[in-house]
């Protein structure tokens, strides 16, 4: 494994993506692994994110995704109040096609060499049978099986965390937390989205699906026929009627295309950065659509991950993933206070916290 050099990571920098403590290129060419590993911040603790398994078009394009992903992170587990700092790998290739045992063994060895610092998970792309294997190699690893002393799914908190967000967002706006009767439309219904759809019906919403594989829209049509699918995402955006709107797939949902034709009243969904650009979430306020900031709602995950590094416990891990809840509400009083979109509020609070752990730091 190699740490690049400055010189070729000037080439993969933009100017606005500093920041980070340490960002490390790894590359094993007898396995075919080549990887980014970005941490953004240890001030809380070890840096914890998981791992992106994606045929990127570029190296700087997968340098800019694990710089804004690890960025997330430190943001996210500020938020959820755990003693971590956010970091994010991402490998570079097709899952379905590159992904071997062995590279994955490799990738176990990189992060090894971090000593600790860098604390991985699942994310798109990898599954909890890739970190058992990580895990070979790597003890800082999460995200791993029941029958390898891990949590397990990490999608289903994450879900349920989403769906406590999504409440906090029908509280503020309508004045209860719930969905019935409401039109929730999901983009996205794969590891997370079909969990949220599970929770969305049983709390009485009507809802709207869609999603780039057919398959996983038959899963929850055959299954549930209540649910309407559309054909895609700017079909579900434009929708009559969309009282929220729920984006759990992949990031940037929010744009400048997309917000100016969004009928929904509310944001609130499982996908990681959400916002394309900054001034999005100035955007959505203009506009009077409450967004509820992706990295509170989606925290349940690294919540149960770092809860698996003290011995697992669902229900402990449930009761904390519930308090997402109170945080959003928290987030949206916040704002109005300030007069600030949700989105900078809830940067505020996580900064707040890492600047007082940075401080306390220094003072010892």
């Amino acid at each position: 494994m190699t740490d690049a050099n400055d010189g070729v990571l000037h080439t993969l920098f933009r100017s606005d993506q500093g920041g980070h403590e340490q960002v490390v290129l790894c590359q094993d060419r007898a396995t075919g692994l080549k990887a980014v590993i970005a941490l953004h911040s240890t001030a809380l603790g070890p840096a914890l994110g998981g791992t992106r398994f994606y045929p990127y078009a570029s190296d700087e394009e997968a340098v800019a995704d694990a710089l804004n992903l690890a960025r997330g992170m430190s943001y996210k587990n500020a938020m959820a109040g755990l003693d971590h700092g956010g970091g994010k790998a991402v490998i570079i290739g097709d899952p379905q096609r590159d992904k071997t045992e062995e590279l994955l063994l490799a990738y176990g060895r990189a992060v090894a060499s971090l000593g600790g610092r860098y604390v991985t998970a699942c994310d798109v792309g990898t599954y909890v049978a890739d970190m058992d294997v990580v895990a070979r190699e790597c003890r800082w690893t999460t995200g791993r099986s029941p029958e390898n002393g891990g949590a397990g799914d990490s999608s289903v908190l994450t879900a349920f965390g989403v769906f406590q967000g999504m409440r906090a967002s029908a509280r503020h706006l309508w004045g209860e937390p719930s969905l019935r009767g409401r039109t929730v439309g999901v983009a996205g219904v794969g590891k997370v989205g079909h969990h949220l759809v599970e929770h969305l019906l049983e709390d009485g919403a009507e809802v709207v699906i869609t999603d780039v594989r057919q398959d996983a829209v038959a899963r929850i049509t055959e299954r549930h026929p209540s649910v309407r699918a559309v054909a895609d995402t700017e079909k579900l955006i434009r929708l009559e009627g969309l009282d929220v709107y729920a984006p759990c797939a992949l990031g940037g949902a929010l744009n400048d295309d997309t917000v100016p034709v969004l009928t929904a009243r509310a944001v609130c969904g499982a996908a990681n950065n959400q916002l394309a650009h900054p001034g999005v979430e100035k955007d959505l306020a203009d506009r009077g659509i409450l967004y509820a900031p992706d990295y509170v709602v989606n925290a349940g995950g690294v919540i149960q991950v770092a809860d698996e590094l003290h011995g697992f416990d669902f229900e402990r891990c449930r009761a904390k993933a519930a308090k997402i809840f109170d945080t959003t509400l928290s987030i949206f009083a916040r704002a109005n206070e300030d007069g600030i979109p949700p989105a900078a509020a809830a940067d505020r609070i996580a900064e707040q916290r890492m600047a007082d752990a940075i401080a306390a730091g220094a003072g010892r």
